[in-house]
């Protein structure tokens, strides 16, 4: 079994909750799981349970769908934010 998430990336919601709070049908998020957009955690018996962090990205994939954006180039916006953020607050060399 999985080292239990502390914080906003515990699991807390199903997936009918997590849906109604990113705004999002439940089919959807499991598309969004399918193409590794989102990775709730699971229960012993495969129950999926969205974070906090979860939720929150999942209204980012909303926004950024409702755009127009295809699930393809939404992956990449996520990458790329994610790194950004990794440069933004990663160590600073001091020479």
């Amino acid at each position: 079994m999985a080292e239990p998430r502390s914080g906003s990336a515990r699991g807390l919601y199903t997936i009918s909750v997590a849906a109604e709070l990113a705004g999002v049908a439940p089919p959807s998020l499991r598309s969004y799981e399918e193409r590794g957009l989102v990775a709730p955690t699971r229960t012993e018996g495969g129950t999926r349970l969205y974070s906090n962090a979860d939720i929150t990205r999942l209204r980012r994939v909303a926004e950024l769908a409702a755009q127009g954006v295809n699930l393809a180039g939404i992956g990449r916006i996520l990458e790329l934010e994610e790194e950004n953020v990794r440069l933004r607050d990663g160590p600073v060399e001091r020479g």
